[in-house]
């Protein structure tokens, strides 16, 4: 398990794809950034669906 920084969500999906955590977390930041989007609301529903052991 990646080590969380805010609410898991990008450790999480790292995790469970097998993707680079750092990756995600700029392009959640970029994403937001660029107002490409609802990324900050796709977020916090992500976070609602996670495992509580995030």
């Amino acid at each position: 398990m990646t080590k969380r920084k805010i609410l898991g969500v990008c450790a999480w999906l790292a995790d469970k794809f097998g993707l680079d955590v750092g990756g995600l977390r700029i392009l959640f930041v970029a994403a937001a950034v660029l107002g490409l989007g609802s990324p900050i609301l796709i977020y916090f529903i992500m976070y609602l669906l996670k495992p509580s052991s995030y």
